[in-house]
């Protein structure tokens, strides 16, 4: 059957409501969960990581309370990865496998001991969240003990097909970005091609993002708490503010067909902070 997800990413909760760019986080999910009200016939909310700006367990269970009050108003399943601002312990303190079903309850069978990575069912589509965490650092690989546990599910297909989700993209639009994005993405191109795997879900880059890997079609979402300008230099990271999110319907003609859905903010585009790669220097209006 066709599936309709809402796909978050980058919420970057903590407990006092704000990012450690001084960005109103909790206001931004606010905002975006509000604006999404109105999208129709929903099967299932993902949040591709960075859950807690501090990696702390409360950050986290203060999205999975907004997000799961949201699902919980349509009764659908609600579904979360890590990020690099996570840590392992917080996340499993907060929010388990990261998989709840549409009553909320914990669901998910685990993935490999000591990482975050989980499998479930939303009807007959398949759910398997990786871990992409490497403490400490902004980029992001899927270990080898996940790249073999993935690999030992795909080899049967599910009814309905499977998606992935992880935090960092395993594409990108400029060698900068692919620099903090996935570096093993060949091995997990090797093994999600010719699997039943409809798309990759991925978040990290605050910017909406297309492309494919072995074949597979490969999203990512812009961010909650803010979206990285594509229209600086090339050696200027530019940050501004504005809430995004996506809907991402599957098993249609034009399957998957992904499309953003940006909050009606009066300060989006308002420069948060631009950072230049080469002097390193830093400005900011906020």
């Amino acid at each position: 059957m066709p599936k309709r997800i809402l796909h978050l990413s980058d919420p970057h909760l903590t407990a006092s409501g704000f990012d450690e760019d001084g960005v109103a986080s909790t206001a931004a999910l606010e905002r975006i969960l509000f604006d999404a009200r109105f999208v129709p016939d929903l099967d299932l909310v993902v949040v591709t990581g960075d859950v807690a700006d501090d990696g702390s367990a409360q950050g986290c269970a203060e999205v999975r309370a907004r997000v799961g009050a949201f699902a919980a108003e349509r009764g659908i399943p609600h579904v979360y990865c890590t990020g690099n601002h996570d840590t392992r312990d917080g996340f499993g303190v907060a929010l388990g496998t990261g998989h709840f079903d549409g009553g909320g309850a914990g669901v998910g069978e685990p993935g490999p001991a000591g990482e975050r990575a989980a499998v479930s069912h939303v009807g007959d589509l398949r759910v398997i969240t990786l871990d992409s965490l490497i403490p400490g650092q902004t980029h992001g690989v899927v270990s080898d003990a996940q790249l073999a546990w993935l690999r030992e599910i795909l080899a049967t297909p599910a009814d309905g097909g499977s998606i992935v989700l992880l935090h960092h993209p395993p594409i990108a639009p400029s060698p900068q970005l692919a620099a903090a994005g996935l570096r093993n993405p060949d091995q997990l191109g090797d093994a999600i091609a010719g699997t039943d795997v409809q798309a990759v879900l991925c978040g990290h880059f605050h910017l909406q993002l297309s492309g494919t890997l072995r074949g597979v079609p490969v999203w990512a979402t812009p961010g909650i708490v803010t979206r990285i300008d594509l229209t600086a230099p090339a050696h200027v990271i530019r940050i501004v503010k504005g809430a995004g999110a996506s809907v991402v319907e599957l098993g249609g003609p034009s399957s998957p067909l992904c499309y953003t859905l940006q909050a009606r903010d009066p300060e989006a585009g308002a420069l948060i902070l631009e950072i230049d790669t080469v002097t390193g220097d830093r400005v900011t209006d906020a």
